[in-house]
């Protein structure tokens, strides 16, 4: 008996997203980078808009403008929450065209208590 032929559709990459939602997903994401993890596209999203002026993503979200002005959820998961649905469009223009999505995110402030679920 001979090998099995590979009868696999061979495409392209996948594209793979990894999303940082609020101050710990924006630290996961910047570790990630620093450690030179690569076939990813990074994102970092938060509701704090000095936070995002220090991520090391090249993709960023402001979420919930409005509602937060650009000051964070202020530690409320509501808030975070509010601020996603606000903010419900840009998300999925964000995650357009991803074949895999990675969302990291630290439990216990608004931002990603709130809004990454």
């Amino acid at each position: 008996m001979g090998m099995a032929e590979d009868n696999f559709v061979r495409h392209g990459a996948a594209t793979i997203k990894v999303i940082g939602v609020g101050g710990g997903g924006g630290n996961a994401v910047n570790r990630m980078i620093a450690s030179d993890v690569v076939g990813v596209d990074f994102w970092s999203i938060n509701t704090d808009a000095q936070s995002l002026t220090l991520s090391a993503a090249t993709k960023r979200l402001q979420v919930g403008q409005k509602l937060t002005r650009g000051l964070g959820a202020g530690g409320n998961p509501a808030i975070g929450q509010k601020a996603a649905e606000e903010s419900r469009e840009d998300i999925a223009a964000a995650l357009a065209g991803s074949d895999l999505v990675f969302i990291t995110c630290g439990m216990g402030g608004g931002t990603g208590t709130g809004a990454a679920p």
